[in-house]
């Protein structure tokens, strides 16, 4: 706001973005003169300038928990971990027969679909603080989970049917 005498702009600090801006300018009602004044007291103008709700959407942060596509093909587990672990993530996946680990993120392997496992599962532990999400796909059939916190874990798990099939 404009300091009293001045003429009611703002100025832009140096390390200001530029971007389209709306100017709106609302103008007090006209006061009525006080008890012995023959003139109106003067109007009081307040200009703003607001970012365009557009403009607001394209500068947050795109969403960490979308899933990466992909499906698993034909005879293949797809294990998948994605999301945000500043302080990095333990990962371990595979099914009750082979067990295997991994590290980063986004993180993604690939396995042979085996007749002889019951199930197969991924377990990712935060190391520290973060918010991530995890996957296993069998047969175009996916478990998922999400973890957020310190150290907490995420843990996702697709079992053998007793008639076949996962689920």
């Amino acid at each position: 706001m404009g300091a009293a005498g001045g003429d009611g702009t703002e100025t832009a600090s140096a390390d200001a973005k530029p971007g389209p801006t709306v100017t709106v300018t609302e103008t007090a009602a006209a006061a009525k003169p006080a008890k012995g004044e023959s003139k109106p007291a003067p109007t009081v103008t307040v200009t703003k300038t607001v970012k365009p709700k557009a403009e607001k959407r394209k500068a947050e942060k795109p969403k960490q928990d979308a899933e990466p596509a992909e499906e698993a093909p034909a005879g293949q587990v797809v294990f998948k971990v994605w999301g945000s672990a500043p302080a990095g993530v333990d990962i371990n996946y595979g099914s009750d027969n082979d067990s295997r680990s991994g590290k980063g993120l986004p993180f993604e392997k690939t396995l042979q679909l085996s007749d002889d496992a019951l199930y197969y599962n991924v377990y990712a532990q935060l190391m520290g603080g973060g918010d991530i999400n995890c996957s296993v796909t069998v047969n175009g059939e996916t478990k998922k989970a999400h973890s957020s916190g310190d150290y907490n874990i995420c843990t996702a798990q697709m079992n053998g049917g007793l008639l076949g099939g996962w689920d």
